[in-house]
């Protein structure tokens, strides 16, 4: 099985770490995370992963919960791709979104 992983840098504060395992061509597992750094300390704010054997999107809030929702994709391939996109291209609003909560939660 062959690893792929490299965290792709935003800004100074901001990155996506991605990791997939293919077999034979095909994803067979990945997590592709958006991270923020608050006041030195990196928070998962939106996941995109396999775990538990289907893809699902972790909404992730600074008080600790979790929102999940099932991806309706023929496979972890074309998850794979949506998941990058979305993070790539929507990374300021998610990001936007989780630190005005943080300052509303705390």
């Amino acid at each position: 099985m062959r690893e792929v992983a490299f965290l792709r840098w935003l800004t100074d504060t901001c990155r996506i770490r991605h990791a997939h395992w293919q077999l034979k061509g095909r994803v067979v597992r990945f997590v592709v995370q958006l991270e923020l750094s608050l006041e030195g300390q990196w928070h998962a704010v939106r996941r995109y992963d396999t775990a538990h054997g289907l893809s699902h999107c972790d909404l992730l809030h600074p008080d600790g919960r979790t929102d999940k929702v099932p991806l309706a994709f023929r496979d972890y391939n074309e998850a794979l791709t949506f998941a990058e996109t979305d993070l790539r291209t929507h990374w300021a609003v998610y990001i936007r979104r989780y630190a005005e909560e943080a300052v509303r939660h705390d």
